[in-house]
């Protein structure tokens, strides 16, 4: 008769030790899976890589000006971005930022408006540097362009449309670029899909580390999207040196027009090399009239570097400084031949167009 009642309780019994023991095994994964509170949970919880764009944003944000420009009449004409780049308020921008301002107003990430004096800029590499009567301002780190990769983060920080000091983020997309019909002005761009407006021309392209990698100038594209690209803070770095040495920007000059050589043009004509720059025309008493160079000219390499197009001879003369004196290998009647030539600098009423 206490069979029955027997078995029950083994079996009861049994059940009590199972249920104690898989509760022991599933608490950690159900305890991991109830809402966290004050946000330490995963939804709460910041990305490392969201962490570091924080901070950057934090420290690098008060370095970032707004630049308003006006007219003789006292009408604003323009709003765009620059960067601190000394504690004595010496402001990177855009050329095109500031040229043909009658005043310009720099606002601060403090909210002060002060005017700007213009230091000296450069439209055939858009880069200008402004000043205000300040001291003790956060600058910006500046880092080396020449060492960017495909790929990495890159941070801009402007003022688009007014909304100060508004960030976006992307990757560097492409390096080296020249937007077609832009001239020698559009050469050896940082291209990026960090989003860059109307306004955002002047402010820092910045990478992961927070260090300022280029000076955002122009974007390409319309309803299919858009391009961002940005001038290498190397190219800054020299314009900035020469502002501070001699007042002004300072471009090397070769003293030529030029276009192109493809395979088309090449076989044309019947040329030498499918690749190269060709000398259109000499300017008489320049760098490359006094070492020799002559039109028809076809330019294939500099100081050991090779030059496939207008955009890679630009990119050699960049890295050069007036006064530098290089090598110059042209084919002549099928002939290979190098030239020295002594860079000047780029007369001013040339500098709007691409030689």
């Amino acid at each position: 008769m206490h069979t029955r009642p027997k078995t029950y309780t083994m079996v009861g019994v049994t059940l009590i030790i199972f249920l104690a023991i898989a509760a022991l095994i599933f608490a950690p994964s159900c305890a991991q899976q109830q809402p966290a509170e004050y946000g330490s949970g995963p939804t709460g919880t910041l990305l490392n890589e969201e962490v570091r764009i924080i901070d950057i944003v934090k420290r690098i944000s008060p370095a970032v000006v707004a630049v308003t420009q006006y007219d003789e009449n006292g009408k604003r004409t323009g709003l765009a971005s620059g960067i601190i780049v000394s504690p004595e308020g010496e402001i990177l921008t855009n050329n095109h930022v500031v040229s043909g301002a009658a005043k310009l107003v720099v606002t601060l990430s403090d909210g002060r408006d002060m005017t700007a004096k213009n230091l000296g800029g450069d439209p055939l590499i858009d880069l200008a540097i402004i000043k205000v009567n300040a001291s003790g301002l956060q600058t910006a780190p500046l880092g080396d362009s020449d060492r960017l990769q495909i790929g990495q983060t890159a941070i801009a920080i402007g003022n688009p449309y007014g909304f100060e000091r508004t960030v976006t983020v992307g990757v560097v997309s492409a390096l080296h670029r020249s937007i077609p019909g832009g001239g020698a002005s559009l050469s050896n761009l940082i291209q990026t899909d960090a989003k860059i407006y109307p306004g955002n021309s002047g402010g820092p392209l910045l990478d992961s580390s927070g260090r300022v990698i280029g000076v955002n100038t122009v974007v390409v594209g319309g309803e299919t999207g858009v391009l961002g690209f940005a001038i290498p803070i190397n190219t800054a770095r020299r314009a900035m040196q020469d502002v501070s040495r001699v007042g002004h920007v300072q471009v090397p000059w070769l003293g030529i027009t030029y276009g192109d050589v493809t395979k088309q043009i090449a076989s044309a004509f019947h040329l030498p090399v499918n690749q190269g720059v060709i000398v259109a025309d000499v300017a008489p008493g320049g760098p490359s009239a006094l070492a020799g160079i002559k039109k028809g000219d076809i330019i294939v390499e500099v100081d050991g570097q090779k030059v496939a197009d207008g955009g890679d001879l630009q990119k050699v003369l960049q890295g050069k400084n007036v006064g530098n004196r290089i090598s110059v290998t042209v084919y002549r009647d099928g002939k290979r031949r190098t030239f020295d030539v002594t860079l000047q600098e780029m007369p001013m009423n040339l500098r709007e167009s691409s030689d």
